[in-house]
């Protein structure tokens, strides 16, 4: 059971992370170069790319396709531990279900207070920002699983209550000044939301079908 799993984790975010760094490429890296021209005080009048040399960008994207790789491995894990945990039957529909409930408990609901900022965006110092998300990731998914798949009307109550309990202690920015234009913001908070829900339901889906498919090659090779 732990080998199969592992190996469903390895295959899945390996191939859901490589396809959503590819995306990655294309939408958000090139709004944070943009970005770090602000930061520095620099006028927008030519790319961020163009402000580093071919290999320190080659490098920057390296690593940050490493990062999504493993991220995606870590959804991969998460989401098939939380089903196995719950005695969840394991497909690609359902998985994917799950993780789309995982992104609205992780992403969604923290974006709608704390949305991803670029550099030189205003902000609230890390530490509360690093509370406040932990507490609202934890008690959104509590939240959205008493919602869901519970039957008592007090308890889907509860869970709701849950749910929007976090939104009434948001941190709020330090500052109200920002280097970053409001458009460029507002353009990378919709695709790092976007991008993070690809990574979800693209690691839920492939983890699932993944499991579900060593599953029938065991039972096949054993009878």
């Amino acid at each position: 059971m732990i080998t199969r799993v592992l190996a469903t984790g390895l295959i899945a975010g390996i191939v859901a992370g490589l396809f959503v760094a590819a995306i990655q490429h294309v939408t958000t890296t090139p709004l944070i170069l943009t970005a770090e021209i602000y930061e520095v005080g620099g006028e927008a009048t030519q790319t961020g790319a163009s402000m580093l040399t071919q290999s320190a960008l080659l490098h920057r994207t390296f690593n940050t396709s490493l990062s999504t790789i493993a991220l995606s491995m870590g959804y991969a894990l998460i989401l098939l531990a939380v089903m196995l945990l719950t005695e969840e039957k394991i497909d690609a529909y359902r998985a994917t279900i799950w993780g789309a409930c995982a992104f609205a408990a992780t992403g969604l609901s923290a974006g709608l207070e704390l949305a991803p900022q670029l550099p030189g965006a205003a902000e609230t110092a890390l530490h509360d920002r690093q509370i406040w998300w932990l507490a609202n990731a934890a008690l959104s998914a509590l939240g959205l699983y008493l919602l869901i798949k519970t039957d008592p009307v007090l308890v889907k109550i509860f869970g709701l209550a849950l749910i929007l309990a976090p939104h009434f202690f948001a941190p709020i920015p330090a500052a109200p000044e920002s280097h970053v234009p409001a458009e460029l913001a507002a353009k990378f908070a919709a695709a790092s939301l976007s991008v993070q829900a690809l990574s979800w339901l693209l690691a839920g889906a492939l983890a699932g079908g993944i499991y579900q498919l060593l599953g029938r090659h065991n039972d096949e090779a054993h009878p």
